[in-house]
């Protein structure tokens, strides 16, 4: 009897239209080409109890049943992550197959070293009480919500609901100088040749960057702004808005010396559900700090 590991099961909605069952795990639910090969020919995938052709039509009221070994997945040994003993980790969603974690400032996304600890996926990890898969990162002083994937099978979903612009995240920057308005930065980034830490731009094989910013509030000396991402380039909200005579508050890299603390929120996902196609907005509190210096600087 074959043992699977991983088994995603969904009830098709009211509003389902018909389509085929290749339609549906490629089109609609977005499985690569390859995991629908490994189910078909494995005969992997049922309809209501029984395993149909890829051309089958399905309808509203199906249910439908991947089953999946685990050697689909291209590196399954990839994300072994020391799972933390009672970990303390602010949970903002949560579903069958991902979760959406608060990072705070100062903790790493993931390890960068075998054995690491201390980080946000080994957090997530002990949370889990399994193995978690990290989807996107932010950085080391950046405070906000992250998406991680608990299953493997929706990892490459995930990617391309981003790559499709279907994953908005949103963040708020305290930034020096009084920015106006809204519009949008397109300035490609690269390597700072001069420092290994940094990225700048127009520098070293640069790629193009896109940044979305609004003005939440400003005065002569400070700004709030809200800002989204179009790409997601290194460091690419803090060298975009220090180039644009605006760094961050608080940014050890970009503007140091100028706090303590960098005041960087990703506060805000927009998110397409896998699966149900569910649109769904998670929102992230401000940590305490930087609503503190909002009521400061008389940006509140």
């Amino acid at each position: 009897m074959v043992n699977y590991q991983w088994q995603i099961q969904e009830q098709l909605a009211a509003n389902q239209p018909v389509l085929s069952i290749r339609e549906l795990l490629q089109q609609q639910w977005l499985l690569p080409k390859r995991f629908v090969h490994y189910l078909r020919s494995r005969r992997q995938v049922l309809v209501n109890g029984k395993y149909h052709s890829m051309n089958t039509a399905i309808h509203p009221g199906d249910q439908v049943v991947l089953q999946f070994r685990g050697d689909e997945f291209r590196h399954p040994g990839n994300n072994q992550y020391i799972p933390t003993n009672n970990p303390k980790l602010d949970v903002l969603y949560e579903n069958r197959d991902l979760l959406v974690v608060n990072k705070p400032r100062g903790q790493k996304s993931h390890p960068n070293e075998t054995g690491e600890t201390g980080t946000l996926m080994n957090d997530v990890a002990g949370y889990l009480h399994h193995q978690a898969y990290m989807v996107h990162r932010i950085d080391l002083q950046t405070s906000g919500a992250v998406i991680v994937a608990k299953n493997p099978v929706v990892v490459p979903i995930l990617d391309r609901l981003i790559s499709l612009g279907k994953i908005h995240r949103e963040y708020l920057a305290l930034v020096e100088g009084q920015i106006k308005g809204s519009g949008e930065w397109d300035w490609p980034i690269g390597n700072d040749p001069s420092d290994i830490r940094k990225r700048k731009v127009n520098g070293e094989h640069s790629q193009r960057a896109q940044t979305f910013y609004q003005t939440v509030k400003s005065n002569s000396k400070y700004s709030l702004v809200d800002l989204r991402l179009g790409t997601g380039r290194t460091h690419q909200l803090r060298v975009h808005l220090e180039y644009s005579g605006h760094p961050i508050v608080g940014d050890p890299i970009y503007n140091p010396s100028s706090a303590a603390k960098m005041h960087l929120n990703g506060y805000k996902q927009r998110l397409v559900v896998p699966f149900s196609n569910r649109e769904i907005t998670i929102t992230a509190p401000l940590p305490d700090y930087f609503s503190q210096d909002l009521v400061k600087y008389h940006l509140e």
